[in-house]
């Protein structure tokens, strides 16, 4: 009864959510942190900590930077003296943020705006909104329709009526989103064969449409489910932002693996996790969408594409991530070395 009690528009608007809106939800906290007042804030603590693992560290670093002069070996000090000048350009807070903070931003921005484009030409015929009102139709016309079931006569004549004015509506913004789509009008013509039809409804031709309130609870947790991992991916994202400094600041330990190496390799994975889900999810609504949503005589089974978005693709995409996070830290590390070398 709660999807009953919602108004059209808004349930029309949550199910067009784009990944885009969840972006910009981000947004103002991201600026926050990185570039407003970051001598007092969250982000300005945590560059002073930064400092200090670099004051830290530095001492260490000059220790073998000196040991490395005794023993005649100045090729590795030459290149060395890079690190010291690159982190205090880093970390010098100016209050409106540092260079660390700005780059971080910076590239944050990149791969959203990345994102949105691989979403926007991906997905031209807004198969991913289409697919998740699909599903969202169902569960709002089971709403409606769900307490004119157990009613007889002209009590569910009556209801059949209320139910069948607010339900008009929603396939008429449906179609203004989407055009005269064949799933729009499949669905339309069930329900007109429901509230039309003469006689008391069979349990099993009721349940064909509208499904069982367990399964539309499931269907709301797993669409839900998506929507938590992607915040979770920005929240996981500006987190890693946050931890920058400590990265900078500790890169003047004498190590192979330099912790902003690692630093990089962990945005640049969830970037990349980012964009794969997207990819996985626009892929899968174009099979649906495209399919059997072509068909008027064709009533899919959303469920498995549900679960597959709630669960299955936040999996896969994190695993590609992971693969790619790994190509990219053998990339920067390589790099590295590289100059290092010609330094």
């Amino acid at each position: 009864m709660l999807i009953a009690q919602i108004g059209i528009n808004e349930i029309i608007k949550d199910g067009a959510t784009t990944v885009q809106s969840i972006a910009e939800g981000w947004d103002k906290q991201w600026v926050d942190l990185l570039q407003n007042n970051t001598n007092d804030n969250l982000y300005g603590a945590l560059t002073n900590l930064g400092v200090f693992f670099a004051v830290g560290t530095l001492l260490i670093f000059m220790t073998q930077w000196l040991k490395d002069t005794i023993n005649n070996d100045y090729s590795r000090p030459i290149s060395g003296l890079i690190w010291p000048f690159v982190v205090v350009l880093f970390l010098t807070n100016t209050g409106n943020g540092t260079v660390l903070s700005n780059l971080t931003l910076g590239v944050r921005n990149f791969l959203n705006g990345i994102n949105q484009q691989v979403v926007e030409s991906a997905d031209i015929n807004q198969t991913y909104q289409q697919a998740i009102n699909m599903s969202v139709a169902e569960d709002v016309v089971g709403a409606f329709l769900r307490p004119c079931q157990s009613l007889n006569g002209e009590q569910q004549r009556q209801c059949f009526t209320k139910a069948t004015e607010k339900i008009d509506t929603l396939w008429q913004e449906y179609r203004n989103l989407y055009g005269n789509k064949p799933w729009i009008n499949r669905l339309e013509n069930q329900v007109n064969q429901i509230t039309l039809g003469t006689g008391v409804l069979s349990e099993q031709a009721f349940n064909s449409l509208i499904g069982s309130s367990v399964q539309v609870t499931i269907k709301n947790f797993l669409i839900s489910l998506q929507s938590a991992f992607q915040n979770l991916i920005e929240a996981t994202m500006l987190l890693i932002a946050a931890l920058g400094p400590l990265a900078v600041g500790g890169s003047l330990l004498p190590v192979a693996g330099k912790p902003v190496f690692a630093w990089l390799t962990g945005f640049f994975s969830l970037g990349i996790a980012k964009i794969s889900f997207n990819i996985i999810a626009i892929l899968t609504a174009a099979v649906i969408v495209n399919g059997p949503g072509q068909n008027s005589n064709t009533n899919p089974d959303l469920m498995w594409f549900i679960i597959f978005l709630g669960i299955l693709a936040p999996i896969l995409s994190l695993i590609t991530a992971a693969a790619g996070g790994f190509a990219v830290f053998n990339a920067i590390s390589n790099t590295a070395s590289w100059v290092k070398e010609r330094v």
